[in-house]
């Protein structure tokens, strides 16, 4: 793994050590002012570092992962863009002692190199493999 790959997945691993910890921040400094967002929650894009701001305001203090996996990350570098996709399994512990899966992610992360600094333009969440209603397809019938 080269410099920048293992610099970026270092960033993300950071933002989702203090998520778990209820701390939305460390996203909120890696986000680019100009950020776009993502996730199945959300029902149109979220455009910019105030619309994060305030959309992950709420969510302070309210989370909490006590391990993840980060599943086969992969970085690829492209000039001063650098895509890291990868699959995401959050844990917490029951009052016993037993660990439950309790969300998992596809996600993906546009980082730009801004300076010496890598930031996050665009972040995209959605849920592995999730239940559908009914079944969807494109497909001509």
């Amino acid at each position: 793994m080269d410099k920048d790959a293992a610099t970026v997945i270092a960033l993300e691993r950071g933002a989702l050590d203090r998520w778990g910890q209820g701390d939305p921040g460390g996203y909120l400094e890696l986000y680019a002012p100009e950020v776009t967002y993502f996730d199945p929650v959300q029902p149109a894009r979220v455009d910019g570092l105030d619309a994060m701001t305030a959309l992950y305001a709420p969510l302070a203090g309210q989370i909490r992962v006590d391990r993840y996996d980060m599943i086969a990350p992969t970085v690829q570098r492209h000039g001063e863009v650098a895509l890291l996709t990868f699959n995401l399994v959050s844990y917490q512990k029951a009052h016993d002692g037993t660990e439950a899966a309790v969300a998992r992610w596809n996600a993906t992360a546009v980082y730009r190199l801004l300076g010496d600094t890598w930031r996050i333009i665009h972040a995209h969440w959605s849920f592995i493999q999730p239940e559908l209603k009914a079944p969807v397809s494109e497909a001509a019938p």
